[in-house]
């Protein structure tokens, strides 16, 4: 069961540009043992969000808090340490490197703990165990989404971040990456993550954010927002009297504000 707070976001402002902020006071909180997907149209900020947790881009004002420490005094190797894994979108594995590897890479923060953490993960992603001497770029999608998960596992992290886990996989694929999540929750790993495959991402999360022009605009328990009718017209393709008006989700979703669903 969820437990307290691992991760307390309040107002966050951030982005690549001083001048041009993508995050406008962005505030979530993520409870220990949860699954917690961000949701929103292209540009709302969700990547922004967790490469500032991060610490890949800088906060420039509000506070991140990670089991109670300020991330924003933190280097992002450090962060590692700390116990935050991230998983960006792309780029995620080293292709020409071996499954054993890209694994033993995940683990230089603590050498010792290798053996041990590579037959964890091996016992995880069991498709990995029988690949481990092929080339990480010769795995198929699926295998390669698992292969850039379980090397943040080797860190040991307490909280994992993912960067559109299902991006570029088949519908297939894209499930047994989300069922494998599933058993990395189970292991004791807190998962907050960024999805566009909002139904398949929302039925194996706790709860859900879905932010807009860098704030979050709508907020609730996975089941709620999967049969709220506002997300189901803007996120998971059913028709409602939205799709009439022509309002795209930035626009209808600027006009609700927080707490106003």
């Amino acid at each position: 069961m969820p437990g307290g707070n691992i991760l307390e976001v309040r107002n966050v402002v951030s982005g690549y540009v001083p001048t041009l902020p993508i995050l406008n006071g962005v505030s979530l909180d993520v409870k220990v043992g949860e699954i917690v997907t961000l949701l929103g149209p292209n540009g709302a900020g969700k990547s922004t969000l967790i490469k500032a947790i991060a610490g890949i881009l800088k906060v420039w004002s509000g506070t991140a808090h990670f089991l109670g420490r300020d991330l924003t005094k933190f280097e992002t190797h450090d962060l590692v340490r700390e116990g935050l894994g991230y998983v960006p979108q792309t780029e995620n594995v080293f292709a020409k490197l071996s499954v054993e590897e890209n694994l033993e890479i995940g683990c230089l923060v603590n050498r010792k703990e290798y053996p041990r953490q590579r037959e964890r993960i091996f016992e995880l992603f069991p498709d990995l165990a029988r690949q481990r001497s092929l080339a990480a770029g010769k795995l198929s999608g699926g295998q390669r989404q698992m292969l850039a998960v379980g090397r943040a596992l080797m860190a040991n992290p307490k909280l994992l971040m993912l960067d559109e886990p299902s991006a570029g996989l088949s519908p297939k694929l894209a499930q047994v990456v989300f069922s494998q999540l599933l058993k990395v929750r189970d292991a004791g790993v807190t998962i907050l993550m960024v999805e566009q495959n909002a139904r398949a991402a929302l039925q194996i999360s706790d709860r859900g954010y879905i932010l807009a022009e860098g704030r979050e605009h709508l907020q609730g328990d996975a089941a709620s927002l999967l049969d709220n009718p506002e997300v189901g017209e803007l996120f998971l393709g059913a028709k409602s009297r939205l799709a009439k008006t022509g309002l795209g989700a930035k626009s209808h979703l600027a006009k609700t504000g927080p707490g106003k669903s």
